[in-house]
């Protein structure tokens, strides 16, 4: 091993913090290796609410750091990736007598509008649902509602662009490479990680980053042979995707007489996302499944709100993940902290180990941030914060923008329907253009595999962004599963099959 390279830092976990950590430093000049046992975003990141947002709900637990953290980053973020993220307005349909007093949630809108230097996104308002369009859904017992605004991230595209950045800084992405065992040798780490098809490979590192999510636990007790070690309490969050019940472009947030709130928002022009749960997990997290309990309850909390109810018969799809909070002994899976915990281990002379505990979508930049100041307190700094002002691969045009980015994308190539165009350019921002590059007639992307998905974008996923079965591309790198039959997704998989094999 002595001709072998000694990373700065080795970052064991694919979702939104490990990518995320790996970006912010190779961007500085470490070297960089990361890990994933699965596809990138395959665990909690792809499984949230998709929401930029503050966490409106949070304040009731007294959570203002990270609120205010959450806040101050959704401009910030929708900056960075303006392709995967974008605002969105909430309406909160209020109920005299209902659960929250109106003086309670207009304080917390009046600190939500006020707490995070909002810049660019629209302030709070108060409507009259007799004559809002946003009330032709809702029971006409709801007559009064707050509006206010978050943002919505396409959460397991935000991961791999983060993934697809740190690379293209220098760093070595190992997708689907399970760590096995991790030592301390000589001062440094010597991890070993164990590929699908058998393969083995040792690394060596100064530096190691635990952030493999749900499985934080997991790796302390399996890689480095620790027993009894419970820092992480897994919370089980579910959703469910049912037709469209409202062709508003604004989300809605119920309130439920348990204090528990859920979402209703638009999801892929032609449906309904409504999520999510929260309840305590004990089983292995590879294993969670939305429980027919969670349906039941998704289903009649939407309908208090909705004229016409949400049965099981309307869902078209439901995905499940588990969540990784910090453990800080709450009684209530819903009360536990949503915050970030970095802890440093090692004495001195030994190779430090950095555990990452907890975290959400939105603070992913600033837990990055924190954590690379920890790294640079143990290891020797290098670089300067950088990511505030940053874009992440095909971001490269204004939040004001996207409207023009599309036109630019059709004009370029008038063969596409404008709602073909429309999902490239949320998908991919300006880097559309490259997947298409040469084609004149869209029989120049190849086959076509369903709803709007073609070989020339299968294939840049192969090649670019780590794809490698067909469930990687239909549901976290797109969402055309939605869209394409069962025979059509046996398709695709067959062709990713002999891909993966030539």
């Amino acid at each position: 091993m002595s001709g072998q390279p000694i990373y700065d830092l080795f970052v064991i976990g694919g979702g939104i913090n490990g990518c995320g950590i790996a970006r912010d430093a190779a961007g500085r000049g470490y070297s960089v290796a990361l890990a994933e046992m699965n596809d990138f975003a395959s665990g909690t990141s792809s499984g949230a609410t998709k929401l930029i947002h503050g966490g409106l709900r949070y304040l009731e637990h007294y959570e203002f750091r990270l609120v205010r953290e959450a806040l101050m980053e959704r401009e910030v973020l929708w900056a960075m990736a303006p392709h995967v993220i974008w605002p969105l307005r909430f309406v909160l349909p209020f109920q005299k007598g209902g659960i929250r007093p109106a003086w309670l949630i207009r304080l917390g809108l009046f600190l939500y509008d006020h707490l995070g230097g909002r810049k660019l996104l629209p302030a709070t308002r108060t409507l009259d649902l007799r004559r809002d369009p946003a009330g032709k859904p809702l029971k006409p017992i709801f007559s009064k509602a707050f509006e206010y605004s978050d943002g919505w991230v396409d959460d397991a595209r935000m991961v791999v662009l983060n993934a697809r950045d740190a690379e293209i800084r220098g760093a070595t992405i190992l997708s689907r490479s399970r760590v096995t065992s991790a030592k301390r040798e000589n001062g440094v780490w010597v991890v070993t990680t164990r590929k699908r098809d058998g393969s083995v490979s040792t690394h060596r590192a100064r530096m190691l980053v635990n952030a493999a999510g749900p499985w934080v636990d997991q790796v302390l007790a399996g890689a480095f042979g620790r027993n009894n070690v419970h820092n992480v309490r897994l919370v089980q969050g579910s959703h469910i995707i049912v037709k469209k019940k409202f062709n508003d472009a604004r989300a809605y947030f119920f309130q439920n007489p348990d204090n528990r709130i859920i979402f209703a928002i638009p999801y892929e022009r032609d449906f309904t996302l409504i999520g999510t749960t929260d309840r305590d997990y004990t089983d292995d997290p590879k294993d969670v499944r939305i429980s027919p309990e969670e349906v039941s309850y998704l289903c009649g909390a939407a309908s208090e709100y909705f004229q016409e109810p949400v049965v099981p018969g309307d869902i078209v799809w439901s995905y499940s993940a588990v969540r990784p909070l910090f453990d800080d002994g709450a009684s209530k899976a819903q009360e536990a902290t949503r915050d970030y915990v970095l802890k440093v281990e090692g004495n001195e002379g030994e190779a430090p180990l950095l555990n990452v505990f907890g975290g959400k979508l939105t603070t992913y930049r600033r837990l990055a941030e924190h954590a690379l100041e920890k790294i640079g307190e143990t290891i020797g700094v290098k670089g300067t914060s950088w990511t505030a002002g940053s874009q992440l691969p095909g971001g490269d045009f204004g939040v004001t923008a996207y409207e023009a980015t599309v036109e630019k994308l059709i004009r370029s190539c008038p063969f596409l329907q404008r709602s073909h165009a429309e999902r490239l350019i949320r998908c991919y921002g300006t880097d559309a253009h490259a997947i298409l590059a040469g084609a004149r007639a869209i029989e120049d992307l190849g086959r076509h595999f369903g709803g709007t998905l073609y070989e020339a974008e299968v294939r840049w996923l192969i090649e670019r962004e780590w794809a490698v079965t067909a469930e990687d591309v239909l549901w976290r790198r797109t969402k055309q599963g939605l869209f394409l039959t069962p025979e059509e997704a046996e398709g695709l998989d067959g062709y990713m099959g002999l891909m993966a094999a030539a």
